[in-house]
């Protein structure tokens, strides 16, 4: 059974990456159109062809998206979204579903891949984390992407993680952010792509239900970072508990 089970899995992965290509193509010149536009109204516009795209392909691979808690997303403010990684699955799955618009922080090294490369750096802030200088140029850019109006997406564990445990331990960087703007943070939690796309299997894809949950803001206001930090985990960890229970 395992053995069948593993053949689907891999025939599924080539076409959930052919499906993905293909359709990558169809939404590309749209989302090209958003270049056109000043900073804000451009990324709403990316956003929403970016969410229509994944609606379609995660129709296609069998892996729909539930998601909950959009109400603790207050029109006018902007936030912090801090989200758990357990798989390759998360990166596009998270902006698109974000209420209004957004930017990841993102590795540097995809923007050069032809064609997809105009479209992830779109919506990402570019960082080289190896590369001191260029992790200061994200940091201030971040910045300017809240000075905005446009939410910041950020994974504080910094690589998908691959232990035991419900998260890693978080970097200070999105919670130093927060407390250097004032600007709260709205955890977020991605179930079902562990199941997915699993990070001990190599091209590997499952059609599985997937969740994303947006829990209530937490200020930034009067705490230090390390308070914050740990706040934020203790909350993502029990909720990542309870779904898991």
């Amino acid at each position: 059974m395992n053995l069948l089970k593993n053949i689907f899995a891999r025939i599924w992965a080539f076409w959930g990456l052919l499906s993905f290509a293909a359709t990558f193509l169809i939404i590309f010149l749209p989302a090209m159109v958003s270049y056109l536009f000043k900073e804000r109204a451009g990324q709403i516009l990316f956003i929403r062809i970016s969410k229509f795209w994944m609606d379609v392909w995660l129709f296609l691979v069998g892996c729909p998206v539930r998601v909950t808690g959009k109400e603790n997303f207050i029109k006018g403010h902007t936030y912090i979204i801090t989200f758990n990684h357990n798989a390759l699955l998360d990166v596009p799955l998270s902006c698109p579903y974000v209420p209004g618009p957004n930017k990841t922080i993102a590795k540097a090294s995809f923007a050069k891949v032809p064609l997809f490369g105009w479209f992830y750096s779109k919506g990402s802030v570019l960082v080289d984390r190896k590369d001191e200088k260029s992790r200061t140029q994200s940091f201030e850019a971040m910045k300017a992407v809240l000075a905005a109006g446009i939410h910041m997406c950020i994974y504080p564990e910094g690589t998908r993680n691959r232990s035991s445990e419900p998260l890693k331990q978080f970097y200070d960087g999105a919670f130093k952010l927060a407390c250097d703007t004032e600007t709260a943070i709205i955890p977020a939690i991605i179930t079902g792509t562990k199941k997915a796309m699993p990070i001990n299997k190599t091209f590997y894809l499952l059609p599985t239900r997937l969740r994303m949950h947006f829990l209530p803001a937490i200020s930034s206001r009067n705490i230090s970072v390390k308070e914050l930090k740990e706040e934020v985990f203790e909350v993502m960890k029990k909720s990542l508990e309870s779904l898991a229970g």
